[in-house]
C-alpha cells in the first residue's frame, strides 16, 4: 500500500561535486542572485551545460535540488500539488514546486517554454518581491524561505510564436546566457567526461564546430557538448571513432538522408 512518503516529490541532495568547467562569471552571478533572493533564467542551446551548472551550484550552495522537466501537458496541479486517495483517506500531496518552496530548495524548471502558459503563471508570485506560492485548492499561501531559489531554462533557438517566454515572466528573472565553450575548454570537458585522450577530444570538438556551421542550413542545432561526450564514451569503450560519431552525433542530429550523408562526410573527414 502506498503512503504519502512513497508518492511525495524527492528532494535530491548533490553529495559529491559535479564536474563543471566555468566559462565566465556565471558562478559568482548565481551566488549573488541566491544571496539577494533573485530568480535566475538560464538560456542557451541544448546540451551546453545548463543542467550540469544548476547541479553544480546546488552542490556548491549545499541546497537540495528539485528538477522538473516541463512539457505540454504539465498542469498547475503537477507543479503545486493535488489531493489523492491513499489507503482509505484523501490526503494532500505537495507537487515538486511546493515541496521545494517548503524545504528552501533550488527548484529548476527545465525548458520552461514547453509548459502551458496557464501553468507557468503560478511562478509569478514566487519570482517577484512577494516570494509567495498560492495553493488555491488548500486556501494556503506559502512564504518562500530565504534559501529557496527559482531557476528556469530555455533554448532561444527553438522559440516560436507559440513557444516563447512572456515578457511578464521574463522580466522577473536575472538572465544568464550560455553557449558552447571555446574549443580548448570544450575539448578539456570532453576528455574529462568522456575518458578519451586530448587529440581525440580535439577532433570531436572540430567535428562539432563543423556541424554547428550547418545550423539554419538543414540543421536546427549542431552537435552539443553532451553528444560529444556520448561519442567519447563509446570511443573509450573501444568503438571505432567514425562508428561512434555516426551513432552518437550524425544519426542523433538528423533523419534527413541528404543531411545525414553530409554529416557522414564530416565524420570521415575528421576521423
Amino acid at each position: 500500500m502506498n503512503s504519502v512518503h512513497d508518492i511525495a516529490p524527492t528532494l535530491a541532495r548533490i553529495e559529491s561535486e559535479p564536474y563543471y568547467q566555468p566559462v565566465g562569471g556565471e558562478v559568482a552571478l548565481f551566488e549573488s542572485a541566491h544571496r539577494r533572493r533573485l530568480p535566475v533564467l538560464l538560456k542557451g542551446p541544448t546540451g551546453c551545460g545548463k543542467t550540469r551548472f544548476v547541479e553544480y551550484m546546488a552542490w556548491r550552495l549545499a541546497r537540495p535540488l528539485v528538477t522538473v522537466a516541463c512539457h505540454d501537458d504539465l498542469t498547475t496541479a503537477d507543479l503545486v500539488g493535488r489531493y489523492l486517495i491513499v489507503g482509505n483517506e484523501t490526503v494532500w500531496v505537495d507537487g515538486p514546486l511546493a515541496a521545494a518552496v517548503r524545504a528552501g530548495a533550488i527548484c529548476y524548471l527545465d525548458e520552461i517554454v514547453e509548459a502551458r502558459k496557464d501553468t507557468t503563471v503560478v511562478i509569478h508570485p514566487l519570482a517577484d518581491n512577494r516570494r509567495m506560492l498560492a495553493i488555491d485548492k488548500r486556501g494556503e499561501l506559502v512564504a518562500a524561505p530565504d534559501d529557496f531559489m527559482l531557476v528556469i531554462s530555455y533554448n532561444p533557438g527553438y522559440q516560436s510564436v507559440l513557444k516563447e517566454i512572456k515578457p511578464s515572466t521574463r522580466q522577473r528573472f536575472v538572465a544568464l546566457e550560455f553557449d558552447y565553450p571555446e574549443a580548448a575548454v570544450e575539448a578539456g570537458i570532453v576528455a574529462t567526461e568522456g575518458g578519451v585522450d586530448a587529440d581525440t577530444a580535439r577532433r570531436l570538438v572540430k567535428l562539432a564546430e563543423l556541424t554547428r556551421n550547418l545550423k539554419g542550413a538543414g540543421l536546427d542545432e549542431g552537435a552539443s557538448t553532451r553528444l560529444l561526450v556520448h561519442a567519447a564514451r563509446l570511443i573509450a569503450d573501444g568503438v571505432a571513432p567514425a562508428a561512434a560519431c555516426t551513432a552518437a552525433i550524425a544519426r542523433a542530429l538528423s533523419d534527413d538522408p541528404e543531411m545525414t550523408g553530409t554529416l557522414d562526410d564530416l565524420v570521415h573527414a575528421v576521423f
